[in-house]
């Protein structure tokens, strides 16, 4: 679709949003400081936008799986901190002409509660986020998983496929092979499953295919006094569906983007990274 860069930055402005589970205006981002952006912020994280969104274009794909650096968890070795399927909507214009846009379906935490819902949001609210570097990562799957997953990331049924995975209560260092919370990048990676293999109906089967297809999830070395102040101080971090033989020697596995990234092209399922920097 032949629309303007400032013509698709009012779009933006505008809010191509809209919620597949009603959450707040904040959710995804900080909640320390209601204070409005600045606008340097603002514009670099739409010129972010804008660049990302001139790159899938020309990359002729229509899914991908987009990734954002929201926080410095540099300390983890983790260097992408978020991550959601991009894809093509198709769109017909005013002028009756067909094309698309791009979407971004993925999970967000309610405002550092300890619950979550999944949006669809445009790619200017995707980099609108309280941005730790204005950094944009992609993986682009092969052709097969892109036919599987398209269809579910455009359904739009009451309740949306996309949705059946999903679990509302929330920990951001959720047990990657356990079901008592669900953190954002792990909804992800069951929904892939979900996609890849249709007698799925739950989170155990999504897990014991990504175990098959060899997934391994990242193991963060947290010690008991971040535990301790981590569970005390925030609703939206738990520990307690980690096993205890794991938990108690400070080793939490958990999915990470840098993990799903890897994984996706060791097992074949993509191709490899690609980055895009804003200056």
């Amino acid at each position: 679709m032949n629309t303007s860069p400032f013509v698709r930055l009012l779009l933006w402005l505008c809010g191509l949003a809209t919620a597949l589970a009603s959450l707040p205006a904040q959710a995804g981002r900080s909640c320390e400081a209601e204070q409005p952006p600045q606008a340097q912020t603002v514009l670099r994280g739409l010129n972010l936008a804008e660049r990302t969104l001139a790159a899938l274009d020309a990359s002729g794909q229509r899914v991908v799986l987009l990734a954002r650096a929201g926080q410095d968890l540099s300390k983890y070795g983790i260097y992408y901190s978020h991550a959601g399927f991009a894809y093509q909507q198709p769109q017909v214009s005013a002028d009756g002409k067909s094309g698309h846009v791009w979407r971004v379906l993925h999970k967000l935490n309610q405002c550092g509660t300890a619950d979550a819902a999944v949006y669809r949001q445009g790619l200017g609210e995707f980099f609108l986020d309280d941005l730790w570097r204005f950094e944009a990562a992609w993986v682009v799957p092969t052709p097969e998983v892109q036919e599987r997953l398209l269809p579910l990331l455009l359904d739009a049924s009451q309740p949306s496929r996309a949705l059946s995975l999903h679990q509302k209560p929330y920990s951001i260092v959720s047990y990657a092979w356990g079901r008592k919370y669900q953190q954002s990048n792990q909804w992800a990676i069951e929904t892939l499953a979900l996609a890849m293999e249709p007698q799925i109906k739950t989170r155990e089967q999504a897990q014991a295919w990504l175990q098959f297809k060899g997934y391994q999830p990242a193991t963060l070395r947290i010690g008991p006094l971040t535990r301790l102040g981590g569970r005390v101080t925030a609703a939206n971090v738990a520990f307690d569906d980690h096993p205890n033989d794991k938990r108690f020697s400070d080793r939490i596995e958990t999915v990470t983007v840098d993990s799903v990234f890897q994984w996706m092209q060791r097992a074949g399922l993509s191709g490899a990274t690609v980055t895009l920097r804003q200056p």
